[in-house]
């Protein structure tokens, strides 16, 4: 009998998991290593188990069929060349007998076919990206009225390698011309994108077999159903450390900067930071283990390479050499012996603050708390810990911390936040009801089970709402639809994802019976859930009470953008009695909301940036001229000084897009944007991103029947919403278009050219720097609606009977 490991409802954060840290060292030579991947024993061991356990068991259970093994085929070449950019038709045409015969070969346990594919496709990148740097040497004419399509997801195959070159033509000659805009000179420019394509080479060159195998399996499982997906031992050892918000190691944030490994943030209270010796942009170029251990070189390794012999065991020594921040590439090293601890990762826990609004004489405190995911540590809580990290405890926490601060309302922000545990949703739902079911569950057979706040009383009675995105899901939405349907509060924002699926983590070394991490772990659809008013939040999400735009990308993200996601449909209501009725109050937030909006310059800026991002997002061609790409780039500045004069006058800031500071892309061939990703010592990575609506996302966990831990996983925005290159962070990492966020001295808001890798460490800390430092408007808006609330609940205790909870007027609310 096949055990599940956990039961998990996870959000966004897979997709981090999922794409492997792909950072390396420099190429030694024009072409990608002539060294073909072969498939292990185990790798067909574990892909013929997915395959018994996804046909039997899925939510949707299909089998591997002629139909199947098509799809399989055709999602696997999209996941490797979604731009068309490696592959011929000719290549295409060279597997296609084995087109209808994947699952015979999976059956079989011959993976020769996928790993033959992901072989060529290395020999393809290769040779394109040698095409890429000969063009280099010829130079542009910018003159000419030429535009490049950089969004080819749906275009067809190249019929001959001539049509290819031309594509990468166009791609050198975009590449170019940013740089030229950016006023680089032709040196520079040569030297900048001949490093750039080579590092491309070196990319592959350090690709792995598990790589390969991960990329492929993935496809079979997201061939069945977006959220199902398949984590190589590694990435579900990661995966684990992230949704716990816990690790054992250093405490340093580590990126690649060059051919090093550096230094990007010491965790505060870690061995790093305790020491006193490891500094911010220190570079680690050798690692050794225990007090005597040799030290490996590690110059030019994969960063999750580097992160894996970091961590380690709580109280064992890790020896660093270190390239001191401050000394040349001859500096003298040092050598620091830190002993591993158990860190906090704290970016992802919730956090509070108090924002005060101000209308005429009248000011409000809101109380505001920011949840990035829904966690919680699993095994602390197995094992009985009483501190065990929790979402809904800290929340509590952070709310008593808000009442003595006499906070008149409270705010949830949900932006971003792609789910977690479903046993989380339940028990934070629980802090602003009283009892009652939060959730439904249907399991395949039909069977329908309820998720319900058994604890009475309420850790808030007051006005409350929730801002939720496009990239609020799962988990997010689990809670946000529960607050809703009870009429506990307002929901603020854009339509959420549209995620309502329940994925099932099955780890398939322990199932059969395998002690060493070897086979990895499945993730897979096992229930739909729904609102406890029998609504679902599958494909439709959440419709706010009160709407506004948030996202730049939201028509190309949510679930209605898989083209096998699992259809809407409802069940009937579950036996729930709302706390309060909010039908009177909602259309007068919105008057008072609609008249502030009308008025408010740094509202009516913000909304502009929105509606551009949109617009540049439609398009999927950019011009090849340079007269034309000035035009357009000087009319885009114009617009931006002329709403966001006080941020120029600062020495310039991006507009704030997606509610969050942000610059705004002065060219539209960045998307999807690149992701940069840095680890914590090997942690699930913790992502700065160039991209508007992304983000990183965490998971919990649920106890299930006799108090056996379940891990119940809401992989929600899954891949797409929180990382575009996720299906295969190898083929996006070397074909996907730099980041146009503005890095110019002059004017940050203009494009420099670079990708993200390309800046320094210091120019991109000062940019986080700068974007956090910038006024989020949309949080500041749905601040002033909760206090527009508590300023008409005072004046109407008729309505305020109302709309807060029974016995709650007086308490925390109108005192």
């Amino acid at each position: 009998m096949v055990r599940d490991k956990r039961l998990w409802i996870v959000p966004t954060l897979l997709a981090v998991a999922l794409a492997t840290t792909l950072a390396f060292a420099k190429p030694q030579g024009d072409a990608a290593t002539a060294i073909a991947l072969k498939p292990s024993v185990d790798q067909a061991d574990a892909a013929q188990m997915a395959m018994k356990i996804l046909s039997r068991m899925h939510y949707k259970p299909e089998a591997f069929d002629t139909k199947m093994s098509q799809q399989v085929f055709d999602r696997y070449l999209d996941s490797l060349d979604a731009d068309r950019l490696f592959f011929t038709q000719a290549d295409v045409d060279r597997f296609t007998p084995a087109r209808d015969k994947l699952g015979d070969a999976i059956r079989d346990k011959d993976l020769s076919v996928p790993f033959a594919i992901f072989n060529l496709y290395i020999e393809r990148i290769g040779e394109r990206t040698a095409y890429a740097r000969a063009e280099l040497k010829k130079g542009f004419d910018f003159s000419k009225d030429e535009t490049y399509q950089y969004q080819r997801e749906k275009a067809p195959w190249a019929k001959t390698d001539a049509e290819v070159n031309d594509l990468w033509r166009k791609r050198v000659k975009n590449d170019w011309l940013r740089l030229k805009l950016a006023g680089k000179d032709e040196a520079k420019i040569r030297e900048t994108l001949d490093k750039r394509y080579a590092n491309y080479l070196d990319r592959v060159r350090q690709l792995t077999g598990e790589d390969a195998f991960s990329i492929f399996l993935n496809a079979y499982a997201m061939t069945i159903e977006p959220h199902t997906n398949y984590l190589s031992p590694r990435q579900a050892e990661n995966f684990e450390i992230a949704m716990k918000l816990s690790l054992e190691g250093i405490g340093a944030v580590l990126q690649r900067e060059d051919d090093y490994t550096a230094i990007r943030e010491v965790v505060p209270g870690g061995p790093a930071s305790l020491s006193g010796k490891v500094k911010v942009g220190d570079r680690i170029v050798g690692v050794g283990q225990g007090e005597h251990g040799a030290i490996a070189d590690v110059i030019g390794w994969r960063l999750d390479d580097v992160v894996e012999k970091i961590r380690g065991a709580k109280d064992t020594t890790v020896r660093l050499e270190i390239l001191p921040a401050d000394a040349g590439p001859d500096g003298k090293h040092i050598t620091i012996a830190l002993v591993r601890k158990k860190v906090a990762v704290e970016e992802q826990a919730a956090k509070s603050s108090i924002i005060e609004t101000k209308d005429g004489e009248v000011s409000h405190k809101i109380g505001v708390i920011t949840l990035p995911t829904f966690y919680q540590d699993f095994e602390a809580h197995r094992r009985g810990d009483a501190n065990y990290k929790s979402a809904t405890r800290d929340v509590a926490r952070l709310l008593a911390d808000l009442k003595k601060q006499n906070v008149e309302g409270v705010l949830i922000d949900l932006r971003n936040n792609g789910g977690g545990s479903l046993d989380e949703a339940t028990t934070l739902t629980g802090l602003f009801i009283d009892k009652g079911p939060v959730v439904q569950v249907r399991s395949a057979n039909g069977r329908i089970d309820e998720h319900e706040d058994r604890n009475g009383g309420m850790a808030w009675t007051g006005p409350f709402a929730v801002l939720v995105n496009r990239n609020s899901a799962s988990a997010s939405e689990i809670f946000a639809a529960a607050i809703q349907d009870y009429g506990r509060g307002l929901i603020l924002g854009e339509p959420t994802f549209g995620k309502g699926t329940v994925q099932n983590l099955l780890d398939l070394d322990q199932m059969y019976g395998n002690e060493k991490p070897t086979y990895g772990e499945l993730k897979m659809t096992i229930q739909q859930f729904f609102r406890v008013n029998g609504g679902s939040t599958q494909l439709r999400g959440v419709t706010p009470d009160i709407q506004f735009p948030v996202t730049g990308d939201f028509a190309q993200n949510g679930e209605q953008s898989y083209d096998n996601a699992l259809p809407w449909t409802s069940i009937p209501a579950a036996d729930y009695k709302p706390t309060g009725d909010l039908k009177s109050l909602a259309p007068m937030l919105v008057a008072h909301h609609d008249r502030r909006a009308a008025a408010e310059k740094d509202w009516l800026a913000y909304q502009a940036d929105v509606a551009d991002v949109r617009k540049l997002r439609e398009d999927k061609t950019i011009s090849l001229n340079e007269a034309v790409r000035r035009k357009e780039r000087d009319e885009q500045e114009a617009k931006r000084r002329e709403r966001h004069p006080d941020q120029f006058a600062d020495a310039g800031a991006g507009a704030p897009v997606n509610g969050q500071p942000s610059s705004v892309r002065a060219d539209p061939s960045d998307a999807p944007q690149k992701i940069r990703r840095v680890d914590i010592e090997g942690a699930n990575p913790v992502t700065t991103m160039d991209k508007e609506t992304a983000s990183t996302k965490t998971a919990g966990a649920k106890a299930g029947a006799n108090n056996v831990p379940r891990k119940n996983v809401d992989v929600a925005a899954d891949r797409k919403a929180a990382d575009p290159d996720a299906e295969n962070p190898a083929a996006k990492a070397s074909t996907a278009n730099a980041a146009k966020v503005a890095k110019s001295a002059d004017n940050p808001n203009q494009d420099d050219g670079l990708q993200a890798d390309e800046r320094s460490l210091k120019s991109d800390l000062d940019e986080e720097k700068r974007r956090k430092a910038l006024k989020d408007v949309v949080l500041n808006e749905a601040s002033h609606i909760v206090a527009d609330e508590v300023e008409l609940l005072r004046a109407d205790t008729k309505l305020a009977a109302q709309v807060l909870p029974h016995g709650a007027v007086g308490r925390d609310a109108v005192n």
